[in-house]
């Protein structure tokens, strides 16, 4: 049969539909839902004689073209048109149709790698793990490169045109521009990307690099350590923190602030000779960018070599001995920047085979690195309350959680426990648990007798209920709150107004220059970085991660679980670790208390 063009009225609106007779009330409605929001169960439909209903068969209708029906309700979502489906707001965009820059924004997209130009995987490992400080990227994109007398005008020229990609060879030789253009270029493109500007720059400013190979056939291999020590001093030197310029009026180095930390060491000699002689003690402070872990016979853990690495043997001249004797020299940490990076002191110069070797002993490291016990005596006692609340509050959400999976467990089991107890036993099973249940329970007479008997303890028993998903969640919000208020007024106010250290003790590791081989000559660099959670276009805030890592292998990029990690601990001429980047425990402040109430 052909449709039929009717009229529904509702709400003071006309609705054009086409009416198929050969169908049902049901599907009428369902047309009717599609326009209105309106359900079919709350559907009210008049017809002559009362109310369409869902089995009524449309042709007995006798319906002719152009005929209004009245129709009656609201969705259940509420009143008026809460629940009237409405077009979006904004456009769906699919990936096909977006540029490639906005294709790499996109949220959860494969980040770019970095193309080898000619053993420069070094270079692409140390320029990766870089990146994944945000608040790195976000300062290169404030840096203005100085520019005095007539260089001026050409120098702002060149870095302009290098920002689009337009500059060519030499069109910037700062090495701190040609990083924040990289890193630009970089965001928009989901493409193995050739980092030829900043390789040029990094050659000029450091010749080292732009050692020919031994065979006269394009670059030597170098060192990642190298590297990235090489752009961290420039970067130093270069880079100043605008929020701490604007605070203070003074000049603050931004790696200073993230990624610089304080080292505390007194020097004494061993020989109670000198004590007695009136030498005292040296005590120096130094700025250090790295710790390292020393790797010897002993050492089998992160821990053990930066132990080691923290009280040194010297041989030097005492002036109330007036000869040489040994010195210890006992260091110890004063400030962790919210950024650490550690090395693996794993080449050594190897004189019989005139090049760097690689010590390949197994030294395993952890996913999340406590520093306490490396530091001064006034910052472990700051530190200390922090650390030991931010592991009390992480067992109470992880009991929180245990506690509501076992309360849906159980909600779940009462439901269905008797009948899953009988799965498969047949009719007759189900028949006598249903009888049993029958004889438990016992008559009223009874019941009340024994509810007097006990002062009505069982009708008590009788009227518990469960807590609710909202409830549970609520209680649980309340208390995580509270916790962390107590975290917060824990951290020392010296840490608490220094946003760049770390003021937990904890470290959580975030990336990890990997090398493959047996010497640093030679082998190959890779990187791993962590995926950060995805990110909440209102708050600006991340979400929960999911644990994988991305993987950089120069201009592939893959995503790798966790345990990939676990298994860069050396031990051979495979992948390990060579550098590590920790990132502080982050404690929560009072701005973020606010925003979470």
């Amino acid at each position: 049969m052909a449709a039929i063009p009717v009229i529904v009225k509702h709400q003071g609106k006309r609705h054009n539909v086409e009416l198929d007779p050969a169908s049902t009330g049901e599907t009428f409605k369902y047309q009717l839902y599609s326009l209105t929001g309106v359900e079919p169960e709350r559907q009210k439909i008049l017809i002559k004689g009362g109310q369409l209903k869902d089995d009524t068969d449309l042709s007995t209708l006798a319906v002719k073209s152009g005929h209004t029906f009245m129709m009656m309700g609201t969705p259940s979502a509420g009143e008026g048109s809460a629940g009237v489906l409405e077009r979006p707001k904004e456009r769906m965009r699919f990936v096909e149709d977006m540029t490639e820059a906005e294709a790499a924004k996109i949220e959860g997209a494969t980040p770019a790698g970095l193309q080898n130009l000619g053993n420069t995987c070094y270079l692409n490992s140390t320029l990766q793990t870089l990146r994944a400080v945000p608040e790195l990227q976000k300062e290169l994109l404030n840096y203005k490169p100085a520019a005095t007398g007539g260089e001026s005008e050409s120098r702002s020229t060149g870095d302009l045109m290098s920002r689009y990609g337009l500059g060519g060879l030499g069109a910037s030789m700062d090495l701190t521009a040609s990083l924040r253009d990289l890193y630009q270029q970089m965001s928009e493109t989901q493409d193995g990307f050739p980092p030829l500007m900043f390789l040029n720059a990094l050659r000029t400013a450091f010749p080292q690099f732009a050692q020919k190979s031994k065979t006269g056939q394009g670059y030597a291999q170098q060192d990642a350590e190298e590297a990235w020590s090489q752009i961290i001093s420039q970067l130093r030197l270069k880079l100043k923190d605008q929020a701490s310029s604007a605070n203070s009026g003074n000049s603050a180095s931004f790696i200073d602030k993230y990624l610089a930390g304080k080292m505390e060491s007194v020097l004494e000699c061993d020989e109670a000779a000198a004590k007695d002689a009136g030498e005292e003690p040296v005590k120096t402070q130094d700025t250090f960018l790295k710790l390292d872990c020393h790797i010897s016979a002993q050492v089998n853990h992160l821990r053990d070599g930066i132990l080691a690495a923290l009280e040194e043997k010297i041989e030097k001249k005492s002036p109330s001995l007036d000869r040489d004797t040994t010195y210890t020299k006992t260091s110890r940490v004063a400030r962790f920047p919210k950024y650490l990076a550690v090395h693996f002191v794993r080449f050594f110069w190897k004189r019989e085979a005139q090049k760097k070797a690689k010590i390949m002993r197994r030294v395993t490291f952890p996913h999340e690195f406590d520093v306490v016990e490396f530091c001064t005596e006034d910052l472990r006692k700051a530190l200390i309350p922090v650390r030991d609340k931010i592991r009390e509050v992480r067992k109470d959400e992880e009991d929180m959680a245990r506690a509501r999976k076992r309360q849906k467990r159980m909600e779940k089991g009462e439901e269905v426990g008797a009948a899953g107890g009988l799965k498969g036993q047949g009719p007759s099973a189900v028949k006598t648990a249903s009888n049993e249940k029958q004889m438990q329970k016992p008559s009223g007479a009874q019941a009340s007798g024994e509810s007097k008997a006990t002062g009505g303890a069982d009708a008590e028993m009788a009227d518990a209920t469960h807590k609710t998903d909202a409830e549970l969640e609520t209680e649980q919000r309340a208390s995580l709150f509270a916790a962390k208020s107590e975290l917060a007024k824990l951290v020392n106010p010296e840490l608490a107004a220094d946003p760049g250290a770390n003021a937990s003790g904890l470290y959580e590791l975030r990336g990890v220059i990997t090398h493959q081989g047996a010497s640093a000559d030679s082998g190959h660099y890779t990187s791993y970085i962590k995926k950060e959670g995805p990110k909440d276009p209102k708050t600006g805030k991340r979400g929960e991660e999911d644990g994988h890592w991305w993987w950089f292998n120069d201009d592939k990029v893959s995503e790798v679980e966790s345990d990939k990690i676990d298994g860069l601990a050396g031990g051979g001429e495979s992948h390990s670790a060579l550098i590590l980047l920790y990132r502080a425990v982050a404690v929560p402040n009072e701005s973020d208390l606010g925003a979470e109430q």
